[in-house]
């Protein structure tokens, strides 16, 4: 399951969206995640299903790359819809045993949420799979550049928060290397009680705490070795431009977002 964790990383390709500005790639992003919250009816999250599977097909990245992004969610969704199923009342009574009610509304809701879920993480993973952390780096210190009016160190944070989105594929894979490596000297992390594999994941924890100390130390050296600083004098060998397609990916996107909300004028809501 730890292997199947892509948040992070950067699929190459030349694709429509790997060639957009990445500025607007993170508030289309942005949009869209607003756009799909405000999904009333089935009309409307069917929209937002379509749009996700175009943007997939339109991305060149793998269907089966995609799918592994949802995967170590698999938990916390049908956990969310469980308890959407089981708490949330009106519409019809289906089913009535003890304190177990599932409603019509329930269903509507449980649903509804699973597809949101489902659709924010397949979008927000197309938007690391088809941007180099660098260019994502750049972008959103250019999306927050009005806050250095207020004196907060932009190019300082949106490093940390590039940085720390880089270091999870890394990190997945230092854990899958330590567990092999205990597992070769005899430990068990498959049997036993809760209480038994808790204690188990203790030689896997200490290493790896370990290792991401050792590779921010390495990663502080390196920078330091090539004179990197931060705040002003700093250049950037690409400068990024806004282009026409761009614009039309902005103008499809809103287009979009005028859909989602006539679907639910238009049709009837569930949720």
């Amino acid at each position: 399951m730890i292997k199947d964790i892509t948040i992070g990383q950067y699929f190459p390709g030349n694709s429509f969206l790997h060639r957009m500005d990445a500025r607007m790639k993170i508030v289309l992003t942005l949009a869209l995640i607003v756009g799909i919250f405000l999904c009333r009816s089935l009309v409307s999250i069917a929209v937002v299903v379509a749009v996700t599977f175009a943007l997939i097909f339109v991305s060149g990245v793998p269907l089966k790359m995609v799918l592994k992004s949802i995967k170590p969610l698999a938990i916390i969704v049908a956990f969310t819809a469980v308890l959407n199923i089981f708490y949330i009342r009106g519409g019809t009574t289906l089913f009535e045993w003890r304190f177990l009610h599932i409603t019509s509304k329930g269903l509507f809701t449980a649903f509804f949420m699973v597809v949101r879920i489902i659709c924010l993480v397949i979008i927000s993973s197309l938007l690391t799979y088809t941007t180099t952390p660098t260019v994502m780096t750049d972008a959103i210190e250019s999306l927050l550049s009005p806050l250095k009016i207020f004196k907060i160190p932009v190019h300082t944070l949106t490093m940390m928060m590039t940085l720390a989105l880089r270091f999870i594929p890394v990190l997945v894979d230092e854990v899958d290397r330590i567990t092999n490596a205990q597992k070769a000297r005899g430990a068990d992390f498959d049997s036993g009680g809760l209480k038994e594999k808790v204690k188990a994941l203790v030689p896997i924890i200490v290493p790896l705490f370990v290792s991401s100390i050792k590779h921010a130390f390495e990663l502080a050296d390196a920078m330091e070795c090539r004179c990197y600083v931060d705040g002003k004098g700093r250049t950037r060998m690409k400068k990024m431009k806004l282009s026409f397609k761009d614009f039309i990916a902005l103008l499809v996107v809103a287009v979009i977002f005028a859909g989602i909300i006539l679907c639910n004028i238009y049709f009837k809501k569930v949720v």
